[in-house]
């Protein structure tokens, strides 16, 4: 049996930015052997940009490559030129995966669409992930994980209702990926049972659209447009972030019945105030909700946030303290350390830096990480044992800035 999830199986790998390289960075954390195809003449985004080792820019240096991109090889190809295509096919003719994100459209129009590739191995799974999908008018959409967060809806419903829309980031592509490693997971069991390959055309506007499912069907039934809202919920009461013991300490609490309720009261002592009818239901604390912060506030500045939390939980409440960068990094968090969520790797221009293996553990399988690729690091591996070039061939493909 296999030590790692994916093992024995090879990924082609074009993808570029978050969505794509966080997919393939995932099934490479799995044990697949993982195949980055990059130019140093036309590098992929996170290569150029920051933040860099020592502030000093360079194509190795970027932290955010190293963070999205452990566990991969790096070949370089100038796909710009015709005979590079024609190498990349015969390299995909040896893989069980090909991956890209780019606009839709644009892979086809590589030459390397999934018709082509399925006549070059009929069992391939490839997967396509984009803004809107290969179909549709807004198929060709380029764009970035913070626009579509905003296209979603995402962004319209975060925030304070007397201000504007806050900008959430690129939660979407947080989203696509998880939906992207399931599939492709899905399609690796159908081969394994029908000798078939397929294309998953993945849309990373329907991936995070569904988790908007109850405002849209509010607005659907009710005609309710849904608004920013703070800290707070619609069915639970109190809700929020509340300031604790020190400077800019917080908890986050959240009451959602009466049961919880009854434990959120003990855990604070019972005070008078608690057995106000106007705190009595779920419906009435809503009604309250101003006044029931201000009590729940003049509580918390008294504990620290984690011991807020601890008994929180214990009663069989909602809590959850805030968290610095580096507390989240589980430096000082043994739960997170037990699990060894982060790994310290050794890269050779950027020394030691901390990469993340998936958030899940599996009873019969083991995780290994390795810090991401050079560029080009694997250019040999690639073309001489791979693909079976002599030495004299791979100089002249250099020559000809098929290598580059």
């Amino acid at each position: 049996m296999p030590t790692k999830l994916l093992e024995g199986i090879r990924v082609i790998d074009f993808t570029w930015a978050f969505v794509g390289p966080q997919t393939t960075k995932t099934l490479g954390d799995c044990g697949a052997e993982v195949i980055r195809i990059e130019s140093a003449t036309r590098p992929g985004f996170w290569r150029t940009t920051g933040p860099f080792k020592d502030n000093e820019p360079g194509l190795d240096s970027g932290i955010p490559f190293a963070l999205f991109n452990t566990n991969k090889l790096s070949a370089t190809f100038n796909l710009a030129k015709p005979k590079a295509i024609e190498i990349v096919k015969k390299l995909i003719a040896t893989a069980d995966i090909v991956a890209d994100n780019f606009a839709g459209g644009t892979i086809e129009r590589m030459g390397l669409g999934y018709e082509v590739l399925k006549k070059i191995k009929p069992d391939i799974i490839m997967l396509s992930a984009c803004m809107h999908g290969q179909t549709g008018p807004y198929a060709e959409h380029p764009g970035f994980g913070n626009q579509l967060t905003a296209l979603c809806g995402f962004s319209h419903i975060s925030g304070w209702p007397d201000r504007e829309p806050i900008d959430l980031g690129a939660y979407t592509d947080l989203v696509a990926p998880q939906f992207n490693v399931l599939a492709i997971g899905a399609a690796l069991d159908y081969r394994r049972r029908t000798g078939k390959g397929q294309y998953l055309d993945m849309s990373e506007f329907e991936s995070g659209l569904q988790f908007l499912g109850p405002v849209l069907m509010d607005y659907i039934v009710n005609k309710r447009t849904a608004n920013r809202m703070g800290n707070l919920c619609p069915y639970a009461a109190p809700h929020n972030a509340y300031p604790c013991d020190g400077e800019d300490e917080w908890c986050a609490i959240a009451v959602f019945n009466d049961k919880e309720w009854e434990g959120f009261c003990n855990v604070i002592g019972n005070p008078e105030w608690t057995e106000d009818p106007k705190f009595s239901t779920l419906l009435t604390r809503k009604e309250n909700e101003e006044e029931l912060d201000r009590h729940v506030e003049a509580w918390t500045t008294n504990h620290s946030p984690d011991e807020i939390m601890e008994m929180m939980q214990t009663a069989g409440v909602v809590a959850g303290a805030r968290r610095t960068i580096a507390m989240n990094m589980g430096l000082d968090d043994p739960q997170v350390r037990h699990r060894r969520y982060y790994w310290e790797l050794d890269h050779p221009v950027i020394g030691k830096y901390y990469g993340r293996r998936p958030s899940f553990l599996l009873s019969k399988v083991s995780f290994e990480m390795h810090p991401a690729p050079l560029i080009g690091e694997h250019n040999e591996y690639v073309f001489k044992d791979i693909l079976g070039f002599s030495d004299d061939e791979i100089e002249e493909l250099v020559i000809e800035g098929i290598i580059e």
